[in-house]
């Protein structure tokens, strides 16, 4: 369940010049998750393609597995059930996504380690931050549909995070989205200009 389509660079590239909010404009408002999950660090942004893990509460057995799994570009994304009392991965696990050129986190749980994290430069969109650790007996499973903060998220699809949180574009209508958010980019830089013009 690791062998999944993944968008070309050219298209993650389009999505990586857009703002969530502009994407999310552009599907009509859905596909944006719950606004408690937001980045752990302050600049983080994030764009990607999901890569799904769905664990038991506190227990980041299966994140560890996805780690070896994931291909460079790859967003590990994680429904941990919301649970906000086990950080499902600190910094050492951000090294080793960092080292293996994945894209980041997104986490329907917690995180520990936040100014670490930001130090090496790994975005991570989570929850909550606890120092509490995890567990690591399992279970879980890797490539599967997941519901991520209100929104299902199917491995492949493409994931944008910034300031205001993340939006998830699903692969299948990715090019038309990118398209449709280009125009609301667009028209937002025309309005602002006009407004400082008027100033």
């Amino acid at each position: 369940m690791t062998d999944f389509p993944r968008a070309e660079a050219n298209l993650l590239a389009r999505f990586a010049r857009l703002p969530a909010a502009n994407i999310g404009d552009a599907m009509d408002r859905l596909g944006v998750l719950d606004s408690r999950i937001g980045p752990v660090w302050p600049g983080a942004r994030l764009v990607g393609r999901a890569f799904t893990v769905w664990t038991r509460s506190g227990d980041n057995q299966f994140v560890h597995k996805a780690l070896d799994a994931a291909e460079p570009g790859d967003v590990i994304v994680v429904n941990g059930g919301g649970d906000e009392s086990r950080a499902l991965i600190g910094d050492l696990i951000g090294q080793r996504a960092k080292n293996r050129g994945l894209a980041g986190f997104v986490i329907d749980g917690a995180v520990r380690d936040a100014e670490g994290l930001g130090e090496i430069g790994i975005p991570v969109f989570a929850r909550a931050v606890t120092p509490a650790g995890p567990y690591k007996n399992g279970p879980g499973h890797l490539g599967r549909t997941i519901a991520v903060g209100g929104v299902a998220v199917a491995p492949g699809d493409i994931l944008v995070g910034d300031a205001d949180g993340v939006v998830v574009i699903p692969l299948a209508e990715a090019a038309s989205i990118a398209e449709a958010a280009e125009a609301v980019l667009a028209r937002e830089t025309g309005k602002r200009a006009a407004i400082l013009e008027s100033a």
